[in-house]
């Protein structure tokens, strides 16, 4: 099971979107080396509002690129890194891994997966109706999340396009990702 790293992206600002890099270097119990959400406590203004002192869950942000053909298909043009992930992926069914898989990035880089971004409001403020598309419920009424994947940096490396994603699971039973 595995895939590949289709961009990444960083910015050292507070802003939705992120700009795509050449390379990204992930350090280890940080996040994006220069990242805004990097840290070992939460950096996510909304979460910062509430408790300072918690521990950062969301040092890396990765999308799946299948999302941005789904949702162009409903007309809305959306790339990498402008929904602020950091790690855009192909061939890995992101939302359907458990809390705790190992994502193996390139030849050194590990993100311990913690859980589904909680989408907001400025997913519509970057585009109008994007937001539904991204969030929605299924037939019993639970709220499905798409817009990606948060976890926490186990082992440091750069990782660059192309580099490949492997997947290891946890042991068993599994827990499914939920917001984080």
């Amino acid at each position: 099971m595995g895939g590949t790293v289709t961009a990444v992206s960083s910015n050292g600002q507070y802003s939705f979107s992120k700009p795509n890099r050449e390379s990204v270097t992930l350090l280890a119990g940080l996040g994006v080396e220069g990242d805004v959400h990097a840290g070992e406590t939460v950096r996510h203004r909304s979460r910062v509002a509430q408790d300072p002192t918690r521990p950062n869950l969301r040092q890396v942000h990765l999308i799946h690129e299948e999302l941005f053909a789904e949702v162009g298909e409903a007309g809305f043009d959306v790339g990498p890194g402008e929904l602020g992930e950091n790690i855009t992926t192909r061939g890995v069914d992101l939302l359907g891994l458990p809390v705790g898989t190992l994502l193996r990035l390139g030849g050194e880089a590990v993100v311990e997966l913690t859980g589904l971004r909680n989408p907001c409001r400025q997913i519509d403020a970057f585009r109008q109706g994007l937001l539904k598309r991204v969030v929605g419920r299924d037939e019993d009424g639970n709220v499905v999340r798409r817009a990606g994947v948060m976890g926490v940096v186990r082992t440091g490396g750069v990782v660059r396009p192309g580099d490949a994603v492997g997947v290891e699971l946890p042991d068993g039973p599994h827990r499914p990702l939920d917001r984080v």
